[in-house]
């Protein structure tokens, strides 16, 4: 069973614009058309915010490690050294 479709394409405006010739189905298939258009340009817009938005996060993610290296190499230098068990000083009775 096939059912009519209840939009028209951006080619079925062009098209009921030519058959229609009456001046408010041109007007209505130009304005279905202008919307296609800007449907499109926004669409491709958004998909290459997308796109950008992807590079960035996955550069955000490699410095995100390289920072955390950092960071850790620093707490390292940062850090109090070992205690190291001090010699007596002066005599000590048993010592080699």
């Amino acid at each position: 069973m096939h059912k009519p479709p209840w939009v028209f394409t951006e080619d079925g405006a062009i098209m009921a614009a030519t058959i229609l010739r009456s001046e408010r189905a041109v007007a209505m298939s130009v304005y279905a058309v202008r919307a296609f258009v800007r449907m499109r340009q926004e669409l491709l817009t958004s998909a290459a915010v997308l796109k950008r938005l992807s590079r960035i996060d996955r550069k955000r993610l490699d410095h995100d490690v390289v920072l955390r290296d950092v960071v850790d190499q620093l707490m390292l230098l940062l850090a109090r050294p070992p205690e190291r068990p001090r010699c007596r000083i002066g005599f000590q009775p048993g010592a080699p």
